[in-house]
């Protein structure tokens, strides 16, 4: 079975939550019981993974903590994530309440639309005119990638035949 996966679109109320579909809440009470932590992405989303795929991910990425205390860098990235991190349970009414820095953070306001995308992991929320413009930017990638693998195709097999 597909876990995380889609494209819905939801308002945010007026106290900054939004209601995911059954389909998604019920993914998440089976791989997490409905405990879930959310983060804000660099992207200008905010996501929702279970907690174990949040720390899988941080644990990977963490590598050596002794080695932070020298690392302006390591430090800065430890400071994001501590920032724009936050732990939450989902309602039996499948809504989630984000706050103010993470509605800001997504480029978020009462009574706006959002775009609840699933990403296998877990799902972001973006802002609906910010999630246009993510695609928008993957389908140019993807035309521009598919352009040059055509070329590279094409001067491959011209060169076989000369």
């Amino acid at each position: 079975m597909l876990t995380f996966f889609g494209q819905e679109h939801c308002l945010v109320d007026a106290n900054g939550r939004i209601r995911l579909t059954q389909r998604l809440v019920d993914d998440f009470l089976r791989v997490c019981a409905g405990e879930i932590v959310l983060h804000g992405l660099p992207e200008g989303a905010v996501a929702l993974y279970p907690e174990a795929a949040y720390h899988d991910m941080r644990r990977h990425e963490l590598g050596d903590i002794g080695e932070v205390a020298g690392s302006f860098a390591r430090r800065r990235s430890l400071r994001w994530f501590g920032a724009l991190t936050s732990t939450c349970r989902i309602t039996r009414q499948g809504r989630v309440t984000l706050s103010t820095d993470f509605m800001n953070h997504a480029g978020l306001r009462p009574g706006a639309e959002a775009c609840v995308v699933g990403v296998e992991i877990g799902v972001e929320i973006w802002s609906a005119e910010r999630f246009a413009a993510e695609m928008n930017e993957i389908d140019a990638h993807l035309k521009q990638k598919r352009r040059r693998e055509m070329e590279n195709d094409l001067n491959t097999t011209s060169g076989e035949e000369r």
